[in-house]
């Protein structure tokens, strides 16, 4: 299968996942539950992700990463010191889960938020540019990725 994941680049960026050790590294902070229940029922290791900037000055798609591990639960929802701290989530019954993403390429240039909507007609029901959907994670059909690949 194939996904697109969202982070902010003053966040985490593809230059700082290409950074990590290995280029691997937790996809961490997940506060949503669709997108929960993404990694946790569909993700497997392997699949291909699109690394999306997202609330930046020219959000899109930068780099393409793949899943790493299957889904585990998120440590930070356990740390009182993190912002993704969940008082409510119990480590004998997590409610957040994460799986690790590994860098594989940047694009050869960022494929741009304009420039997806520009072809909507050929991708779809693309669920980035959904009216009204705001998921940092979402799944990607063969024909959008294909299509999307070759729009860089």
């Amino acid at each position: 299968m194939n996904w697109l994941m969202k982070s902010e680049p003053d966040a985490f960026s593809i230059d700082d996942l290409k950074a990590c050790k290995k280029g691997i590294e937790p996809w961490d902070g997940i506060r949503n539950y669709q997108a929960r229940n993404f990694m946790r029922d569909s993700m497997s290791v392997g699949d291909r992700v699109f690394f999306y900037h997202s609330n930046c000055k020219v959000p899109g798609i930068v780099g393409v990463m793949e899943v790493a591990s299957e889904a585990y639960p998120d440590p930070t929802q356990f740390d009182p010191k993190s912002k993704y701290f969940d008082e409510s989530s119990k480590p004998e019954e997590p409610r957040w889960l994460l799986v690790d993403v590994k860098y594989v390429r940047h694009t050869h240039r960022v494929i741009s938020l304009t420039e997806i909507k520009e072809h909507a007609d050929q991708l779809g029901d693309f669920p980035l540019i959904r009216k009204g959907n705001r998921l940092s994670i979402m799944p990607v059909t063969d024909q959008q990725w294909d299509y999307l690949l070759g729009l860089e």
